[in-house]
């Protein structure tokens, strides 16, 4: 058989068409770092794919061979080939990989030849693939111009760059709202899929809007746990910045419908027996991881409050006991440390104003 391969020359169209992509590593390689359109379906199982490492390791590639042979009964080979038959046949434009484009890939690639079926394996596997990311990021940042929307917490940054044509959402990216509060129930990606994912949303912009401004959200190097690439962090530091101003109560309004009503219904959709208690540790965790920052007084008096107020909550009375205890943070420890950030900030200021104001500005309306 000749096996069929995609090149490297036709990496970028796999990402920016979201071409579906088979991946044949075991779980753990998966889980640590893929791709947007990836779904994992392995020749080996973790113990198999420990196994057969130890193989080679000790007697070499035929050794290791003969042994993945053996492990791959009928009945598995038969899983096996349903599970990629099922696959394919849901998505027939489908390529697969495994790390290197080795024998995993050219095994799967012949099973399924075997079965009746033809699919292109990725030359250089996921190794090359991600390689590709990591440059084409690296290239994007030192050539294409960025555009920063900036502002104190909850003024509605996220809301004003998901408005705009050309944007990328980094928050959301890595599932995070990153502020101290900001922490979905869901888990966040892996660091690597989350530069993954970055990358693709780059190349993407790049494709269909050259040379105009990829609009981002201002971000510190953190968003949650999940570290800004270096190159897109050092790019965004002198990238200019639109300025987004909101009145204070609109700021709190928007706190408590996104970070008390949405974050207390997602604890409740994944698991309503414990969301009650899940939803109390969070707010009032997180209050403790800025106690010092906060001073012991402040702290005190907003950690009774929002006891309080959790209890209401709980008990139909809605999120209004949260207020104080919102304005507080927002003035006495959101907004100094913003304004201290923005005061590091290399990019020029281009302009302040409302969302209104601002997406119809020049710098979001192109």
């Amino acid at each position: 058989m000749t096996a069929a391969l995609i090149p490297s020359e036709q990496f970028a169209d796999l990402f920016i068409n979201d071409r579906p992509m088979m991946d044949v590593r075991a779980p753990v390689e998966f889980v640590q770092g893929a791709f947007p359109s990836s779904c994992n379906l392995p020749l080996l199982d973790d113990d198999q794919r420990h196994i057969i490492g130890i193989e080679y390791a000790e007697k070499g590639q035929d050794a290791a061979i003969a042994l993945g042979e053996s492990l791959a009964t009928p009945v598995i080979r038969e899983h096996r080939l349903q599970q990629w038959r099922s696959f394919i046949e849901a998505h027939p434009d489908t390529v697969l990989y495994c790390f290197r484009g080795g024998l995993r890939s050219r095994i799967t690639q012949q099973w399924l030849a075997d079965a009746g079926i033809d699919i292109p394996l990725v030359e250089g596997g996921y190794k090359a693939l991600r390689r590709f990311l990591i440059d084409r990021l690296d290239a994007f940042c030192d050539s294409q111009p960025l555009c920063l929307i900036a502002g104190p917490t909850g003024s509605g940054k996220t809301e004003l760059l998901l408005r705009c044509a050309h944007n990328a959402d980094l928050e959301g990216l890595a599932g995070h709202r990153g502020s101290t509060f900001g922490q979905w129930a869901e888990q966040q990606p892996s660091q690597i899929d989350f530069e993954n994912a970055i990358s693709v949303a780059c190349l993407k912009h790049g494709q269909s809007a050259p040379g105009r401004p990829l609009i981002l959200e201002d971000e510190g190097r953190l968003i949650g746990r999940l570290s800004l690439p270096e190159s897109l962090r050092e790019a965004m530091a002198q990238a200019p910045l639109l300025i987004l101003e909101c009145p204070l109560h609109e700021r709190e309004d928007r706190i408590l419908r996104d970070y008390i009503i949405a974050q207390r219904q997602r604890f409740q959709s994944l698991n309503a027996t414990t969301a009650a208690e899940s939803f109390a540790e969070f707010v009032l965790g997180n209050l403790h991881r800025i106690r010092k920052r906060l001073g012991g007084e402040r702290y005190q008096r907003i950690s009774e409050q929002w006891d309080e107020a959790l209890r209401l909550l709980e008990a139909g009375e809605g999120v209004e006991a949260f207020r104080s205890g919102v304005s507080e943070l927002l003035v006495h420890y959101y907004d100094p440390m913003y304004e201290y950030q923005l005061s590091k900030r290399e990019g020029k200021v281009l302009m302040r104003g409302d969302a209104d104001t601002l997406l119809h500005s020049d710098w979001l309306s192109r």
